[in-house]
């Protein structure tokens, strides 16, 4: 019996999921978007609304600032409609130094999480023994801005809407 490939499957599966939710969310509003985009609606907390509104939200591009011990670090997530993602990574060191990483992969959002799977690492594929994979409890300040929580490594993080392209 031939072998098929769970991880193709995934992300075929998963890219359906995404584009489906997209187009409940489409015919529910039953606005038009502007932009080839759905027009987010306000929201002041995920855990008020449906999984379909915050799925809705989040396609577009998302800035995650962070600086300690004299370190600086810029992300910038670029979650696109079908579910692929882009992340581009800047960190500068105490002394100056710039490092930049950009990374690839799947994303969808099951209602509750904003999953992540990276298929590729500062534009190589990963290791297959160790597949990184992030997953981030969302919740929505404002229609820019969500809180995520990353229960596994015990921290909080924040991002916010940027135009779109910005810092890719």
């Amino acid at each position: 019996m031939p072998r098929r490939s769970l991880s193709g499957w995934r992300a075929t599966a998963l890219a359906g999921v995404a584009v489906l939710q997209i187009a409940l969310v489409l015919a529910s509003s039953g606005r038009a978007p502007a932009d080839g985009l759905p027009a987010p609606r306000p929201a002041e907390d995920s855990s008020s609304q449906g999984p379909d509104v915050a799925a809705h939200q989040l396609p577009g591009t998302w800035l995650r600032e962070q600086a300690a011990e004299g370190v600086q670090a810029s992300r910038w997530l670029h979650l696109e409609l079908d579910g692929a993602f882009r992340e581009k990574v800047r960190i500068v060191g105490a002394g100056g130094a710039v490092t930049e990483q950009e990374h690839a992969g799947a994303w969808f959002y099951d209602g509750t999480n904003l999953k992540r799977k990276y298929t590729l690492m500062d534009g190589r594929p990963p290791s297959r023994l160790r597949l990184p994979f992030a997953t981030f409890e969302i919740r929505f300040e404002s229609r820019d801005e969500f809180v995520g929580i990353d229960h596994i490594h015990r921290h909080t993080v924040r991002y916010r809407r940027v135009p779109p392209g910005t810092g890719l």
